[in-house]
């Protein structure tokens, strides 16, 4: 299975996410460096990717974390338990995670 972190530019969320989906990777028994990271630098290019704001979470080609918001380059957030975040949590990040690989097959399970 493919995983991906889209970002922009200069969002400082982009370290503190790879590190969280690294780890959510690999508490899922997942080579962490199966994810790659794909800068959006254009409003065409979020339209065309539909990317709804960074950081977001990508695994088998689709958002772990769906979102009604508009495509475009721009901040994310995510509901946390102590409030909004540009990060979600771990917990839910690994829920997203073993939803996916249940809906995809294991076959990138080690």
């Amino acid at each position: 299975m493919h995983y991906e972190l889209r970002t922009i530019p200069g969002c400082p969320n982009t370290g503190p996410a790879l590190d969280l989906f690294r780890a959510a990777l690999k508490d899922e028994n997942i080579d962490p460096d199966l994810v790659k990271v794909l800068q959006v630098t254009s409003e065409a290019e979020a339209v065309a990717l539909t990317f709804r704001g960074s950081p977001t979470f990508m695994a088998a080609g689709k958002d772990l974390f769906p979102s009604a918001a508009d495509p475009g380059i721009s901040c994310r957030v995510y509901q946390t338990s102590d409030g909004l975040s540009g990060l979600p949590s771990g917990e839910s990040l690994r829920s997203a995670l073993q939803a996916s690989v249940r809906a995809n097959g294991a076959e990138s399970a080690t």
